[in-house]
This record gives structure tokens, C-alpha cells and sequence, in this order.
């Protein structure tokens, strides 16, 4: 076969099913990514959602033997949301971050990963492929860079020419050997402002960032969320742009290609307080088509909680008191009693020390001191 003519076939199509970009690297090891996630692990900076071993993470040939190149594919998605809807005193609003607007993006790619698979299973009957996006073991950053598809930044994204870093990496390991592509010579010089921007310092250095203290990562967890960033994350209820939309690389990067990755306002920017009483199904119904769902109701909600004591909202008090009196669930209850000693009415304190009595849960106890802590101040 003549894979060079192949590979020519491959691009067109992928034009053809809306792929923005794509790219093809070797599946040689990532020799220097390994002594980067070994390091990383040493640190302790990883977050803990990463898939598979440093070996599998490096190796293509670990996850596909005879695995000979990676065809990697970027899809853009918006950066502005048409019609937003503003966020008002007495009718506060979170967001969803970017990468969360439209539907999940792990299905849209997969959508476009599954049908470059059988247009190659088509043509090339013999031909081997393990598709992934995100969740993978392979770093889609890592692949998609040495596809050429664009450059790693200091913000920890690839940047892409075309679209900024608002893009979705997959990417299909196959034992096709299609000729590499060039990588992207690129980079950010001596700007620094994503690094210097960070909300929480996450971004160590330039290329370097401790998990552990992203938002991004810290908006999904369910744990209560550690003092010193609970006033850092502002109305973001999932995720964080704020290392991209500084970056000057993005100056007015805004694709609207795809239909399915458009953000419905009212999902992408909901009201707060409603969210507060969401039952279960009304959240899956609401929001379960879209990525920023993956971790449940409870990290949202509790963000949400976060988010109305950044706002110092005085008309979520009485659902605040309601879930501190009434949740079934200890981070909800002690959440809702720091935001109203952070609201700091009369009647937010008067509620927690009578909470207080009845109260068990020793973390719940030690929420609402700090929450009736906050009228010394």
C-alpha cells in the first residue's frame, strides 16, 4: 500500500467527518514525558484521576503491540457564549468552564475517533487501533505536540495556531505506518502572565503544574475544599479558564464548528440557588449530557454554596440554613454554615449556634465554629 497516499486520504476525510485538525506522530517512547510524570509523582503534584502506570502513560507499544505511529485529532469548541446571561444581585449565577459547555466532549470525539477508525478498517483490512480521549493512558497533550498539532504551553495546554489552546486532543494508536509530521516550533518566550495569573499558584512554573492546587481539579472533588482556597474559586462551579483566557495566544480565538459543543446558557451559567435543592434526577436531566456531571451533584452544589458566600448573597440564607439544619450530607451542612458565617447577617450567626446544639458530625462542629468565627472579624 501506498501509505504516503493513505495518509493524504486520512486528512481529506477527517475534513469530511469535522475534525479541525489533524496530525501523526510515532508511537516511539515519550522518553521525556516519563521523567517528567516520575517527577510529578515524586512531588506529589499528580491529582490522582490519572489513568495507568508511568510505563503505560509513556509506551504506545504497552497499549497496542506493534503499534507504529498515533494520528492525532483536535475539534475546537467556543470561548464565548452567545446571549450569556448576566449574573445579578439576588439572582447570582456560577459557570461551567469552557471545556464543560455543549455536550461531553468525550463522546463527541469518540464520535469522530469511531468513524476515522472504520474509514481506516476500511481501507486497510489489517489494520490494528486503540482510540482515547482524555481518559486514556496516553497524555493527549503529550501525543497531539509531537503530531504537530500544536505546542505545549506554559499554562500545561497545547497551542494550537489555528485555535488558541481551545481545542479537544484524542487520539488513535494504530500499527499503520504513516510518516510523522513536523512539531509545531512554537512557544511562549519570555511571556509569563498565565503563571503569574494562576488564582492559586498551581502553576509552579512555566510547563509545570501542581494538580493539587489547580482549581480546576479542586472544583471536582467532594471533600470539603481546604480553607485557603474556598474564597479563590469564585462562581466557578466546575473547572477553571482563567490560565487560558490570559493567554495572548488566545486573542480573539472563537470557533463555533460544532453544533453538539455549544453551551445552552442556563446549563453552562445556571442560577445558584436553585441548585442548592436539585433532587438527583432533576441534576441528571438538567446537566448529565455534559462533562463538568462526571462527579455528581455534591461538588457542584458545594461550590454552589461557595459561590453564594463569595457573593455574600443575603437571599440564600434561609436555603443555607435549611441544608445546614436538614442535609443528610456533612460536607453540605458544614459548607452551607462557613458561607453564612461568610455572609455574616445576624440571624447567619444566630443560626449556627443553635444548629450547634443539635449537631454530631465533629467536621460539621468544626465548619460552623469557623463559621461563627467569622463575626470577630
Amino acid at each position: 500500500m501506498d501509505f504516503h497516499q493513505f495518509k493524504e486520504e486520512v486528512i481529506a476525510y477527517s475534513k469530511e467527518i469535522g475534525i479541525d485538525k489533524i496530525g501523526f506522530a510515532s508511537a516511539d517512547v515519550f522518553g521525556e514525558l516519563k521523567a517528567r510524570l516520575k517527577r510529578q509523582q515524586e512531588l506529589e503534584y499528580q491529582s490522582g484521576f490519572e489513568k495507568g502506570s508511568v510505563e503505560e502513560r509513556t509506551e504506545p507499544g504497552r497499549l497496542l503491540p506493534g503499534a507504529q505511529s498515533i494520528i492525532s485529532i483536535a475539534l475546537a469548541y467556543p470561548s464565548k457564549m452567545h446571549d450569556a446571561p448576566r449574573s445579578k444581585k439576588g439572582d447570582r449565577r456560577g459557570i461551567f468552564c469552557r471545556a464543560s459547555w455543549g455536550q461531553d466532549y468525550h463522546n463527541v470525539l469518540r464520535d469522530r475517533l469511531q468513524k476515522l477508525g472504520a474509514f481506516l478498517q476500511e481501507k486497510f483490512p489489517e489494520v490494528e487501533l486503540k482510540s482515547m480521549v482524555d481518559t486514556g493512558e496516553l497524555s493527549d497533550r503529550a501525543v497531539a505536540e509531537r503530531a504537530g498539532i500544536g505546542f505545549s504551553g506554559k499554562n500545561c495546554a497545547v497551542i494550537t495556531p489555528e485555535f488558541g489552546s481551545y481545542v479537544y486532543l484524542g487520539e488513535l494508536v494504530t500499527n499503520i505506518p504513516f510518516a510523522p509530521d513536523e512539531p509545531v516550533n512554537d512557544s511562549c518566550g519570555e511571556c509569563n502572565i498565565c503563571v503569574d495569573a494562576c488564582p492559586t499558584g498551581a502553576l509552579v512554573q512555566g510547563g509545570q503544574l501542581n494538580a493539587q492546587r489547580c482549581i480546576a481539579f479542586l472544583t471536582q472533588t467532594k471533600d470539603f475544599l481546604p480553607d485557603e482556597f474556598r474564597t479563590k474559586i469564585g462562581n466557578r462551579l466546575y473547572g477553571c479558564d482563567t490560565c487560558q483566557t490570559v493567554c495572548p495566544k488566545n486573542r480573539k480565538k472563537d470557533f463555533h464548528n460544532h453544533e453538539e459543543l455549544e453551551p445552552d446558557p442556563e446549563v453552562s451559567k445556571p442560577k445558584l440557588t436553585p441548585l442548592l435543592s436539585i433532587s438527583n434526577r432533576q441534576f441528571k436531566d438538567k446537566f448529565g449530557f455534559i462533562s463538568g456531571s462526571w462527579r455528581g451533584k455534591k461538588p457542584i452544589q458545594r461550590n454552589a454554596i461557595l459561590a453564594l458566600a463569595h457573593y455574600r448573597d443575603e437571599t440564600a440564607i434561609d436555603e443555607l440554613v435549611r441544608l445546614m439544619n436538614e442535609d443528610p450530607r456533612p460536607v453540605i451542612r458544614g459548607t452551607s454554615a462557613w458561607g453564612l458565617g461568610k455572609i455574616g447577617k445576624p440571624e447567619c450567626f444566630a443560626a449556627i449556634e443553635e444548629a450547634m446544639e443539635r449537631e454530631e458530625d465533629e467536621q460539621v462542629l468544626f465548619e460552623m465554629e469557623k463559621g461563627v468565627q467569622f463575626q470577630k472579624q
